[in-house]
């Protein structure tokens, strides 16, 4: 049997996709259709809906507040997608974050499977071990950002 989490998340993702892209939810109902508490919605929400995996999430709280989560649309050879990646991406990455964002790119067919390879060398731990540790995730994303502006032009 599925988990909670990922019951909720496959009616969510179902929601999306009949909605061509975008729906607006309130936690509460949610919560009550699935008998759970509202922060297992939040909890879904949060680390299955994230930018990362190419949606785009914003709330409201209060008595009238909702979630309106949106799928980031890929344009003309992912040109759409990869800007808004490269927009919300800030300025410093991890290893396994830049990884995601990569595997996501191939999942989307915006990169192909030898671009992301590459893609995952340029920002390994390994290709930056010269560089202090503490500085690694600035320079990952600086290289990861240059890398897919150069796959818009």
């Amino acid at each position: 049997m599925a988990k909670l989490s990922d019951l909720i998340e496959a009616f969510i993702k179902q929601l999306i996709e009949d909605t061509n892209g975008t729906i607006e939810i309130q936690r509460n109902e949610l919560a009550n259709q699935f008998n759970c508490v509202p922060s297992q919605i939040n909890y879904v929400i949060d680390t299955r809906f994230t930018t990362e995996r190419g949606y785009y999430v914003e709330s409201r709280r209060g008595g009238g507040g909702y979630i309106k989560i949106r799928r980031v649309s890929i344009g003309h050879e992912g040109k759409n997608y990869l800007m808004h990646i490269i927009n919300a991406m800030g300025d410093s990455i991890s290893q396994q974050s830049a990884h995601v964002f990569i595997n996501n790119f191939v999942d989307h067919n915006v990169v192909s499977e030898r671009e992301a390879m590459m893609l995952k060398a340029a920002t390994s731990d390994k290709a930056l071990s010269a560089v202090p540790v503490e500085s690694r995730g600035y320079i990952r994303a600086s290289i990861l950002k240059n890398m897919l502006v150069c796959l818009l032009v």
